[in-house]
């Protein structure tokens, strides 16, 4: 492989990566605020498998307009540690090891442009294979910053996959007083480890149907996205005055909602994903967190691929199960 060309791994057809050798972007590519990274470990996120199904890329990642169909070189992968190469930040110099996200959403490539805003550099205690899950615990941090009252809640995370047991685990380190965790896979053996006071291995639907009403919480995190269904489960099971928030990511642009059944319970709903300017700030938390409770890293990051093994390892991601919940691809 020349100087100017890298490997990178592209999904390219439902359910098919493919490997290609493509130019390398270099120092030159950078505008002021950038950093050139070598590509180290990458985190599998829910986000990203809709694109591995097929779905066309959104609008700004990697492309200038809808008539380009064909996906971004190293998509779609965002959850990336990396070294840096060549930098046009002044808070982050060349040989520095980073964590976050990437901007492109490109990472499955051995070179990548990131905003430097978009990533930290972190504790050395830390080996990447483990700082990789400091990105989608930044997200669950700047999420659970809206709940209020948090210390007195009952609270149901629906969804308990690399996402939602996060939820789990900062919600009841925050003080929540009885955490419910919901899947259809069975997520009993990691439970304990996470702040999972109530495991529920039902589908959301059935769940939410058999609460009495005094049974219903007052927070409801939706994590699992992609669907419709999993909302309206969260409104059939908020308590009257609760908070409902919706964290996972919506393939479709339009949801349609139970609005009568909202509106008589007087409850709350949230929503959002993490901005660039709150992006390092929460990655620094997420780190604090970490080291503060290093017992969650072993069971949280649970099948790990070399990037040559992409295709098995999105098909890995693709089918949750018990046991299995971050998904990482390492050079």
């Amino acid at each position: 492989m020349s100087p100017r060309s890298m490997w990178s791994f592209t999904a390219t057809a439902p359910q098919v990566i493919t490997q290609h050798e493509v130019r390398a972007p270099s120092k030159t590519d950078l505008v002021d605020g950038q950093v050139l990274l070598r590509v180290l470990v990458g985190g599998i996120c829910g986000s990203d498998l809709p694109f591995f199904r097929g779905k066309g890329m959104p609008d700004g990642i990697g492309r200038d307009s809808r008539e380009t169909i064909e996906p971004p070189v190293g998509s779609p992968l965002h959850e990336v540690v990396g070294e840096i190469v060549a930098s046009k930040d002044q808070s982050l110099p060349a040989g520095a090891v980073v964590v976050g996200w990437a901007s492109g959403m490109n990472a499955m490539a051995e070179y990548v442009v990131v905003d430097g805003c978009d990533v930290i550099d972190f504790s050395a205690s830390l080996p990447p294979s483990l700082a990789i899950m400091l990105q989608p615990l930044a997200c669950v941090i700047f999420a659970v910053d809206a709940l209020r009252d948090l210390p007195s809640s009952r609270v149901a995370v629906i969804g308990q996959g690399s996402i939602g047991i996060l939820f789990s685990h900062v919600i009841k380190t925050r003080g929540a007083e009885y955490v419910i965790g919901v899947d259809r896979v069975d997520r009993s053996d990691v439970a304990d480890q996470f702040g999972v006071d109530e495991p529920v291995w039902l589908a959301s639907d059935r769940w939410a149907a058999g609460l009495a009403k005094g049974e219903r919480p007052q927070i409801v995190v939706e994590a699992v996205g992609h669907q419709v269904s999993t909302l309206t489960d969260a409104t059939t099971a908020i308590a009257d005055g609760g908070q409902i928030y919706y964290f996972g990511i919506p393939d479709d642009p339009i949801y349609p909602f139970p609005m009568w059944r909202f509106l008589r319970s007087c409850a709350c709903l949230y929503a959002g994903y993490t901005p660039p300017p709150a992006r390092r700030d929460c990655l620094r938390r997420a780190e604090q967190h970490l080291l503060a409770h290093p017992e969650i890293a072993g069971p949280y990051i649970s099948r790990t691929f070399k990037f040559t093994q992409s295709q098995d390892a999105f098909l890995a991601a693709n089918t949750p199960k018990r046991g299995q919940l971050k998904v990482t691809l390492e050079v």
